[in-house]
């Protein structure tokens, strides 16, 4: 009797193990797919915040003309939506991506319409660091909103990588930021062989506004081997000065931003200036930013040409007027397919 139980257990056994192992030299089983393939992006923003795009934005809100204009040379103004106030005064937007002019105005600086934003269904909204708070607004409504920061060197790269990443054009952001490195590093090492290193005032939108050692124009001075006249100041924005500290710092160079709200005429008229030895110098030390198409004295997608222009005219032996304007004219026509004339980038 034992014999037999012990048979037919084994007979058991065997056929147990028969059938696993026919299963297993059967058709391969695939687990339910939970859908497609997965397309989202993550992404940390310049405010710390981790941002889910849910694929490569195809509509873009940018309420901030740093971000406007790098989407323009990363080739993705098609994808913009919306975007600041005041682009029909942009000179870039009207040479080289006349479509955004009459696109929604949906913000500025100051603030950014949400409902009317949110009406253009972006995929993602860019904002300035200033904005920063508007953001869980955008959040509510399940909008995605990268907060970016690029008023720094480093911190402009930052903000071209997270848009290149954000728009699927990485292979441009990375080209754009390569091409920056190495015109800077060029200047740089030029202008680092000279022992003088003159003092520089960069006057802005108000002739007594400037950039203290907290902004990008203090890196951009120090490159081209001169010295920041306003360098004690440590704010990172523009800062209100006295006639008293520009008088007491006399810098060799001043050289105004061409956005400026006054003109040559306006200051060296003004009295209150007639010490100033840059002034008494002016046809050489006292000269505008030539930059008609953006600013160069901010950073923007061609702030290396600013780097060779400052460089030129601080160094004029070590870079020449030619190499500048034949690489900014080279600029203009592999980042924004435009041609441009030297008049429009030359000193005045």
């Amino acid at each position: 009797m034992k014999t037999i139980i012990k048979r037919a257990l084994a007979l058991c056994l065997t056929a147990a193990m028969t059938a696993l192992l026919l299963a297993g030299c059967g058709p391969k089983q695939e687990m339910p797919s939970s859908g497609g393939e997965d397309t989202s992006i993550v992404l940390t923003d310049q405010a710390g915040r981790t941002v889910t795009l849910e694929k490569s934005a195809d509509r873009v809100v940018s309420v901030y003309y740093l971000s406007t204009s790098v989407l323009v040379a990363l080739g993705a103004q098609d994808k913009v939506v919306g975007l600041e106030q005041k682009a029909d005064s942009r000179v870039l937007y009207q040479m080289a991506a006349p479509e955004l002019i009459d696109l929604p105005a949906v913000g500025s600086g100051k603030g950014v319409n949400v409902e009317e934003t949110a009406a253009l269904e972006p995929d993602v909204v860019i904002l300035p660091m200033k904005l920063a708070e508007q953001a869980e607004q955008f959040e509510k409504l399940n909008i995605p909103c990268l907060v970016v920061d690029p008023e720094t060197l480093d911190g402009f790269w930052t903000t071209v990588e997270l848009l290149g990443e954000a728009t699927g054009t990485q292979e441009r952001a990375e080209e754009l930021i390569q091409y920056q490195r190495g015109i800077m590093e060029s200047v740089a090492t030029r202008c680092a062989e000279t022992e003088e290193r003159p003092s520089v005032y960069i006057a802005g939108s108000d002739f007594l506004r400037t950039a203290g050692s907290g902004m990008f124009q203090n890196e951009l001075i120090e490159m081209c081997g001169g010295v920041n006249a306003a360098a004690e100041l440590t704010d990172a924005s523009w800062t209100d000065i006295s006639p008293e500290q520009l008088i007491g710092w006399d810098p060799e160079r001043i050289y105004m931003v061409s956005y400026a709200e006054y003109t040559r005429d306006d200051v060296l008229n003004d009295t209150r200036f007639a010490s100033l030895q840059a002034l008494r110098a002016e046809e050489t030390n006292f000269l505008v930013f030539p930059s008609a198409i953006e600013p160069w004295d901010y950073p923007t997608a061609s702030m290396a040409l600013g780097a060779l222009w400052l460089g030129h005219q601080l160094h004029p032996d070590m870079i020449p007027e030619e190499e500048y304007v034949s690489e900014a004219q080279n600029f203009y026509r592999t980042f924004f397919g435009i041609e441009v004339g030297a008049e429009l980038l030359l000193a005045h």
